[in-house]
């Protein structure tokens, strides 16, 4: 094929291509769901140590040539969808795999964070895996960085040069790991949407400080005496996101005012 569907890049490098496989499932794993399977390259490796392999497409050429590719593999069932727009906890709990393509990798982790995943090994640019990771106080760290680290563990993996693909992407590479957590019920936060909320508005604009990004939100007079509202939101931990949002909304157990 020598078009370019709706601009991924395959991965064609075989080492890299078992390095991913074998951190998604390792020996065996009854089910994994990958995303943007393209010509099919992760899902020959995936094979052989899933029981069950649920491949999403978009892209309708990709979908007949990875059903025309696999037909005789009774455990691989080709899906033509959009990741982003399709229950992935309909088949139930499972490992989630893939090389996302790169305009559509935030909003499938995000939509791969409110599953029941077991783990995600995702193939991303190596720019958007930094946010992920990142610690406060760092330049990557940000609204990506609080959202995801709310419900996952990341873990960095290892990178993959242009030279790996077809064609060659113009960024690097990372391969991300994220395992489920409940960090929301460790820091006492009940209402998740409302926190999520209140933590972008922080961040709404990044270089500036805590008072100014919130004071449309809940009034400067709130923000007075407290010692947050001069920092900027990359500054906060979780903890101190988690405890500032309480101090300011007094949220009790039925996510009223108090």
């Amino acid at each position: 094929m020598s078009r370019q569907p709706l601009g991924q890049h395959f991965l064609v490098k075989g080492s890299a291509l078992e390095r991913i496989a074998r951190a998604a499932c390792g020996e065996s794993e009854p089910l994994v769901i990958e995303i943007g399977p393209g010509r099919g390259a992760l899902t020959e490796r995936l094979v052989a140590c899933a029981k069950r392999i649920i491949a999403i497409e978009i892209d309708a050429e990709l979908v007949e040539r990875l059903r025309e590719k696999f037909h005789s593999v009774t455990h691989v069932t080709i899906l033509h969808a959009d990741a982003r727009e399709t229950d992935l906890n309909q088949w139930g709990p499972a490992v989630i795999a893939g090389n996302l393509p790169y305009y559509a990798a935030t909003p499938i982790i995000e939509k791969t964070l409110g599953t029941r995943f077991l783990q995600a090994v995702f193939l991303i640019q190596k720019e958007v895996a930094a946010r992920l990771a990142a610690a406060p106080g760092s330049r990557d760290y940000g609204y990506l960085s609080v959202r995801t680290q709310l419900f996952a563990d990341v873990e960095r993996l290892f990178d993959i040069p242009p030279s790996a693909f077809r064609p060659p992407p113009k960024v690097d590479s990372t391969v991300v790991r994220l395992r489920p957590c409940d960090r929301a019920s460790e820091l006492g936060i009940t209402d998740v949407a409302g926190f999520l909320a209140f933590t972008s508005q922080c961040f709404r604009q990044k270089r500036k400080t805590l008072r100014n990004n919130l004071a449309g939100l809940c009034g400067k007079s709130a923000l007075d005496g407290l010692p947050e509202a001069g920092k900027r939101a990359e500054e906060l931990t979780l903890l101190q996101f988690a405890d500032l949002y309480r101090v300011l909304y007094h949220r009790g157990p039925g996510g009223q005012n108090t």
